[in-house]
């Protein structure tokens, strides 16, 4: 079997054209070349992106029941990363609903590349995912009605409290519960809407959660002035990020790449104002929380650190 050759000439010629492709960061990306989640992409031609319904203002759904929110607008700052990583001309983006319960296990067994939510980044979950750069922080604290005048963790005692399954604030509830012998009825919501009409409704007298998702149900609920957060914390400011799969270090730092570009750049604090700032859909709602030191700090410089103490600002 005779093997075609390339004149000498011509094959030096395209050696050296990939030479230089590849020094200007312009040699295609081939499929063999690449490993992990961005391998998936490039032959699947797909992103999958976990959404949560319910998580105001980090992903939630509108009128039309298309997911948006903070989150959303960070994740798709990644996925014209990888497009752009992956020279691609186009890439389909897959929208896959997630719960508390179904993210992990979601992501870890290929069914979605990213989880665009508010999920909380803690030593327990870094031993099974990764995270971007942190694009919040927010504390557990719990929502009650006004006229129930419970504000202290101490005022729980005894009393049905309801937290969402499959969360880290329903573990900081239990642990706390048990460590300070509260005797509070635990009640496990399988998502935050259901949770907090449970307060509503009377059937649980607080509900705990992250600080700031609180704020957004208070705000879009029927009556805005009868709800109050605690003063009283279950936990220090926790960091929230965009999680991903271990393990996958070319992804992580294109994740990463494109998340540190966002945060640092004019359009980092001005995504921040259009999600917690300004009226937002469906309803024109305005959470009116501004940004923190801390996070002001964060997005200077990024950090995807599970240790709460590693925002402090000095």
């Amino acid at each position: 079997m005779r093997m075609r050759r390339l004149p000498s000439a011509g094959f030096a010629f395209a050696v050296a054209l990939f030479a230089a492709q590849a020094v200007l960061g312009t040699a295609p990306a081939r499929a063999e070349d690449l490993s992990g989640t961005l391998k998936k992409i490039k032959e699947t031609g797909a992103i999958s992106l976990g959404f949560r319904d319910s998580s105001i203002p980090f992903s939630y759904l509108d009128d039309n029941q298309k997911p948006i929110g903070y989150a959303m607008d960070i994740c798709y700052s990644i996925v014209e990363a990888v497009k752009k990583e992956l020279k691609l001309d186009q890439l389909a983006v897959e929208l896959v609903p997630v719960s508390s319960s179904t993210r992990i296990p979601l992501l870890a067994n290929g069914t979605i590349d990213l989880e665009c939510g508010s999920t909380t980044n803690n030593p327990e979950r870094q031993r099974q995912i990764a995270f971007s750069y942190t694009h919040f922080l927010t504390a557990t604290r719990f929502i009650s009605k006004k006229a129930n005048k419970l504000d202290r963790i101490e005022d729980l005692r005894g009393k049905p409290v309801v937290a969402t399954s499959g969360t880290s604030n329903i573990r900081q509830l239990i642990e706390t519960n048990a460590a300070r012998n509260l005797d509070i009825n635990v009640i496990h919501a399988k998502d935050h809407a259901e949770a907090f009409l449970m307060v509503e409704n009377d059937r649980a007298v607080a509900f705990v959660m992250d600080d700031i998702l609180l704020a957004a149900f208070a705000v879009g609920s029927k009556n805005p002035d009868a709800y109050a957060i605690s003063s009283d914390a279950f936990s220090k400011p926790e960091p929230c990020g965009i999680m991903l799969r271990r393990d996958d270090p070319a992804f992580k730092k294109v994740v990463d790449d494109a998340t540190a570009a966002l945060y640092q750049s004019a359009d980092g604090p001005k995504l921040y104002e259009k999600w917690f700032m300004q009226k937002i859909p469906p309803k024109g709602l305005n959470l009116n929380v501004p940004m923190g030191a801390e996070l002001r700090h964060e997005f200077a410089k990024p950090s995807d650190s599970s240790d709460p103490d590693a925002y402090k600002v000095m």
